[in-house]
């Protein structure tokens, strides 16, 4: 898990500190779209920030974002916004699952950040099996679009647009 981590937060610090300050703009990783239709998305079971066990299966039926993110990654922050307002409008229809990957020295401040940015979906913590389920996280943001039936349908690498994922969720509610 630490070598994973690691691995992130080497590849975030590129981004970081490459130059580009503009908040406005979306990292051109959001191209890296991976179809990967049909496929099942791997189920888990992991703690809630509130304590509580979230499964993926529980939410069958539903739309699904599953949101790898870190509280120290600049471009994840700079997605939150989207996904709670998303996750409001779409309340009925779609949950959004947040996978914190943040680790031993970070974690503790997971909860006050789930807080201060008024998230209004299920934060949990992530380990190295869900990590690696999903393709072994390479970098983050990273997401997953998961239709009702449980597959996985869209991938991205990257910071996303809201428009991105209000067209796709439209289109698999349809």
């Amino acid at each position: 898990m630490v070598k994973i981590i690691l691995s992130i937060v080497l590849v975030l610090s590129a981004y970081i500190f490459s130059g580009d300050k503009n908040k406005n703009t979306i990292p051109s990783t959001e191209n890296v779209i991976v179809k990967l239709d049909g496929d099942k998305a791997p189920d888990f079971s992991l703690k809630s920030v509130d304590g509580k066990t979230v499964n993926l299966s529980d939410y069958k039926g539903k739309v699904v974002i599953i949101d790898f993110w870190a509280t120290w990654c600049g471009p994840c922050r700079r997605g939150i916004p989207d996904l709670v307002s998303i996750q409001k409008e779409f309340k009925n229809d779609l949950v959004i699952i947040g996978i914190s990957l943040d680790a031993e020295k970070t974690i503790k401040d997971v909860p006050g950040f789930v807080k201060s940015y008024s998230i209004n979906y299920p934060i949990v913590y992530g380990d190295e099996k869900v990590v690696m389920d999903y393709g072994g996280i390479q970098s983050i943001p990273t997401a997953f679009v998961i239709d009702k039936k449980g597959n996985v349908v869209d991938r991205h690498i990257g910071l996303v647009s809201k428009d991105t994922y209000v067209n796709k969720i439209k289109e698999l509610l349809k």
